[in-house]
């Protein structure tokens, strides 16, 4: 068993306490006999049952077979309960501090016990958490934006760029979640798809159904694509040919020009950062200054110097908003907040525009709140155009 295998199953007995605690107050308030043998083995089995999951996360191999959807569902159920135990004792903790404040104040006015305090959390916990895994996830939002370009051609005024990022193809996003998007996408009739990194998680047994799916898409001006890192915690070449063979333009610290009607302005594509691949100054190199310039990044850290470069957009993604954000204002309250700069929505540098995008799959906990799947729709506009 690996060290970080080791670590996560520490972290998940610890999460299984408050449960466990909730679990017996519960039953026995329920009058069921043998309530504390019931609550720690049911503890315990859920700290065990972690490992039938987790190796089929870390193998992230396709589900074949007639058990496919209930090996999912199955999954799905046990992270929401792991889930709902980390929710229930992020909750219990200061509910447990306050609780010692009071009795150490007022004994007499403990407002509940510890087994309630637990249960409760839990209770509230489990609610979000199945909102999260089941329906979270699989709610795809559509979000348009207009976006002012300086120096952007008449003939590009309202040209749509449509963003899908961090797509996460594995075993817990199968690809008929991908053909979905896909489909609603085409629907959206772009003018062109800008993909912005991490169409898996790790490995290449997805690469197929990766290429195959994104192979589907159709946008006037085509598909454009750069690469993110979880791209390449596999062999990122071989993905990059399947995508290529699909159709895909695979932009690797390099631009090209899109055209209408004698107008024109500048895409680039920088590869990835965490892998050392990223290189801002060849992504540039020798483009027509005078040119509006787009650039697609999955990493947003890489912003201010794309400004500095005279990037009047830059498209991003890998930050998922943290996977969990509050429903109002997610884009100011959100987990990725602890750490990154530029952890959702739109940012401004000057003349330059970020929009960092939320993603569509997940990584770690398979959970969404506050941040479901989008395709997000780039409506360009001239200044001073008068509205469509």
């Amino acid at each position: 068993m690996s060290r970080f295998a080791i670590y996560l199953f520490v972290f998940t007995a610890v999460c299984q306490v408050p449960f466990g605690l909730g679990l017996h107050h519960v039953l026995q308030r329920l009058a069921v006999p043998g309530a504390l043998p019931l609550a720690l083995v049911t503890s315990i089995s859920a700290t065990l049952l972690l490992r039938v999951p987790l190796r089929r996360m870390m193998a992230d191999k396709p589900r074949k077979g007639p058990g496919a959807q209930l090996s999912l569902l199955a999954d799905e159920l046990y992270f929401t309960h792991w889930c709902a135990a980390f929710g229930a004792t992020m909750f219990f903790l200061p509910g447990l501090l306050v609780l010692g404040l009071t009795y150490l104040v007022a004994p007499a006015s403990l407002p509940l016990g510890v087994g309630a305090l637990a249960a409760g959390c839990y209770a509230v916990a489990l609610v979000i958490s199945l909102y999260g895994v089941l329906i979270g996830r699989r709610w795809l939002r559509v979000r348009t934006l207009d976006v002012a370009v300086p120096g952007l051609g008449a003939a590009f005024d309202g040209y749509r760029i449509v963003q899908l990022s961090d797509l996460h193809v594995g075993s817990m996003c199968p690809r008929e979640r991908i053909d979905a998007w896909v489909e609603r996408a085409n629907a959206l009739e772009p003018d062109l798809v800008a993909l912005t990194g991490d169409y898996i998680t790790s490995g290449t047994a997805f690469h197929d159904d990766v290429a195959a799916a994104l192979g589907a898409l159709r946008a006037r001006d085509g598909v454009v694509a750069v690469m993110g890192n979880h791209d390449y915690f596999g062999e990122g070449d071989p993905l990059i040919e399947r995508l290529r063979a699909a159709g895909i333009t695979v932009l690797r610290n390099e631009h090209t020009q899109i055209a209408r009607a004698g107008d024109r302005f500048t895409l680039a594509g920088v590869d990835d950062v965490w892998t050392r691949r990223a290189d801002v100054d060849r992504t540039v190199a020798g483009r027509d200054p005078a040119l509006p310039l787009i650039v697609l990044a999955h990493d947003p850290a890489l912003f201010p110097k794309f400004a500095a470069k005279g990037a009047h957009l830059v498209l991003s993604g890998h930050t998922h908003w943290g996977q969990l954000a509050a429903p109002i204002a997610p884009t100011r309250h959100n987990l990725a907040r602890l750490a990154y700069r530029f952890h959702a929505g739109v940012y401004r540098d000057g003349d330059a525009m970020l929009y960092v995008h939320p993603g569509m799959g997940t990584t770690g906990p398979p959970l969404r709140v506050g941040a479901p799947p989008e395709i997000t729709v780039l409506r360009l506009r001239t200044p001073g155009a008068s509205e469509a």
